[in-house]
């Protein structure tokens, strides 16, 4: 019903910017609330944002809160995840989410997503 493509990844310098866009498509925008997880070699998958589309609610992990910021643009049935003062830590796949449901935190409730686009940072 709701189809995710990630993009914007790539390779950057610690304390570097990027912006990860994820298109939607399938399904009204509006009534979708959508999250940004990450995932690291060997390791769970991690929450790191969330927006409720019929709330206007954000979440947001606290390893990346006042450095990422999660917005959209719902004419284009697109949203964006804001990545400022990146650090090695933050290396890892970006993947998009999203559920009919709220913005919740862990990633069971969440029942379509991306394929994930490559994040890394160096020092």
């Amino acid at each position: 019903q709701v189809q995710l493509v990630e993009s914007g990844g790539g390779l950057v310098q610690a304390g570097d910017s990027l912006r990860l866009s994820c298109a939607a498509s399938g399904r009204t925008f509006s009534k979708i609330s959508m999250g940004w997880f990450r995932q690291a070699p060997g390791k769970e998958r991690e929450f790191v944002a969330a927006s409720g589309w019929s709330r206007s609610m954000t979440n947001y992990a606290d390893s990346v809160k006042g450095r990422f910021t999660i917005s959209r643009d719902n004419a284009k049935n697109t949203i964006y995840l804001q990545m400022n003062s990146l650090k090695p830590e933050d290396t890892a796949v970006y993947l998009c989410a999203a559920n009919s449901i709220g913005p919740y935190d862990y990633p069971g409730v969440y029942e379509y997503w991306g394929q994930g686009t490559q994040v890394t940072v160096s020092s």
